[in-house]
């Protein structure tokens, strides 16, 4: 169980960041959707990526479930993960080793050039009813928040200034899905303010793998 104050401080601490970026994504406003390569340079970053690209996709879709999409995602998103890498804050049997000769350009590069791809998307099936719920409503009863009110309406993001929120509509379901359980479990614990465990605690594993389904056909 989520402590109620807990929560409510950190609504309380988000409130303020979000709720610009939420009326200019409520507005349709693209542009401001479509800022995210930052201050990379995506045509250098496709050149360094290469060994990137060939787990995560020539365009930033990779083909195993298990290995995230990152086309379209935010790049300040990118780059804290590959930082947290390097520094150990974020554990991978081969990520860490990845990123670690690489300078500050170049994570800035790599990070521009996905995030300059045609924004990732799911197969627009039938959504999980449960996993929508969860999604777009939260529940109050157990204080869960609404998953929307950090990740946008369809999981594409809010705005280039909320970045550390990341694009989750449209991953894959089984890299999902184990971020979900790791971050329940607190085997992964770099969300900001640890917002991603609070959250997740009272979910089961059933509902983790309903939100999972929802996200991934978005």
């Amino acid at each position: 169980m989520i402590h109620i104050k807990s929560i409510i401080a950190v609504w309380l601490a988000l409130a303020v960041l979000l709720a610009a970026a939420s009326a200019l994504a409520g507005s349709g406003n693209t542009d401001t959707l479509k800022r995210r390569t930052g201050s990379g340079d995506p045509v250098a970053g496709k050149e360094k990526s290469q060994i990137c690209q060939g787990c995560h996709g020539v365009d930033g879709n990779s083909t195993d479930e298990l290995i995230p999409k990152l086309a379209g995602q935010y790049d300040e998103y990118i780059l804290k993960q590959m930082r947290n890498y390097q520094a150990g804050t974020r554990s991978h049997e081969l990520m860490n080793g990845m990123a670690a000769p690489l300078s500050d350009k170049d994570l800035a590069d790599i990070s521009a050039y996905f995030a300059d791809q045609a924004i990732m998307k799911g197969n627009g099936s039938t959504p999980n009813e449960i996993g929508k719920k969860i999604y777009l409503k939260g529940n109050i009863s157990e204080m869960v928040m609404t998953c929307a009110y950090c990740h946008g309406n369809t999981g594409k993001g809010l705005d280039p200034s909320t970045a550390m929120y990341p694009v989750v509509g449209g991953q894959h379901k089984a890299y999902l899905l184990k971020q979900l359980i790791d971050f329940r479990g607190d085997d992964r614990l770099n969300s900001p303010n640890v917002i991603m465990n609070r959250i997740l605690r009272s979910l089961s594993d059933s509902e983790l793998e309903a939100l999972a389904e929802y996200i991934s056909v978005q």
